[in-house]
């Protein structure tokens, strides 16, 4: 089985725990407003086989120390399901630890996706329905549906926040936030990532509108104060 790869990154440091080679899938259902990877959208690229993944892969892992290992990312990795679960069934048979970098919008088959993963960073885009369609142009139907696969799967959970300046950054945000997340079970940390513009030249290239060129970055020492903020709320609220 093949899938459609835009790229794979080794030696990445940000995308889960140690070093880490990262597999971009390509193609994607949501069209967020802060995107940096608009390249992504549509499902193509180069085709891979799991054979010739594992074979890249297994090129790296002697680096895989102190947890380290591979992460499926996009894109939405959950959009090519099958070749996702064949590759994750190759990966494991070899001792690869596997993480999914995800918005929890795919095409199902969740439960046996998840019985493959070994970490899930998950990323909320929005806690409101109204403000989500806003956002991405989708509703928040999917990404329910594999909340609860996910809560069913007992798996790690890391949660990703883009903080968007008057977007995502209110007081009122931060505290439904908290609430948001009291559904989602075994939690092991929260980050907050500041908006940039690191992508905008993209949608240049592609001649794609851009809905948020004219928007500020967020700083990122009161993206660090919002986390703060958040932390407080969310460690008074486990009391």
């Amino acid at each position: 089985m093949s899938g459609y790869v835009n790229s794979i990154e080794t030696f990445g440091l940000l995308d889960g725990p140690g070093i880490r080679n990262v597999v971009f899938l390509s193609g994607c259902k949501l069209r967020c407003q802060y995107c940096h990877n608009p390249e992504m959208w549509q499902q193509q690229g180069s085709k891979m086989t799991s054979e010739e993944i594992l074979e890249k892969v297994l090129r790296n892992k002697p680096y895989f120390k102190r947890g380290g290992g591979v992460t499926f990312s996009g894109g939405e990795p959950l959009l090519q399901k099958d070749f996702l679960i064949e590759t994750c069934q190759i990966l494991k048979k070899n001792g690869i630890h596997i993480a999914l970098d995800t918005s929890g919008v795919g095409i199902g088959s969740y439960d046996e996706i998840l019985k493959w993963v070994d970490l899930v960073l998950l990323d909320i885009k929005h806690i409101d329905e109204n403000s989500y369609f806003a956002l991405t142009g989708q509703k928040m139907d999917e990404v329910k549906k594999f909340i609860e696969a996910l809560n069913k799967s007992g798996k790690k959970v890391i949660i990703r926040q883009v903080v968007v300046p008057e977007i995502t950054d209110s007081d009122s945000y931060l505290e439904g936030l908290v609430t948001y997340l009291k559904q989602i079970k075994n939690i092991e940390k929260v980050e907050f990532l500041p908006f940039h513009h690191l992508g905008f030249q993209k949608y240049e290239r592609l001649n794609i509108p851009n809905p948020l060129k004219d928007k500020e970055e967020m700083d990122p020492k009161k993206c660090e104060e919002l986390f703060a903020k958040f932390m407080k709320k969310w460690k008074q609220d486990e009391k």
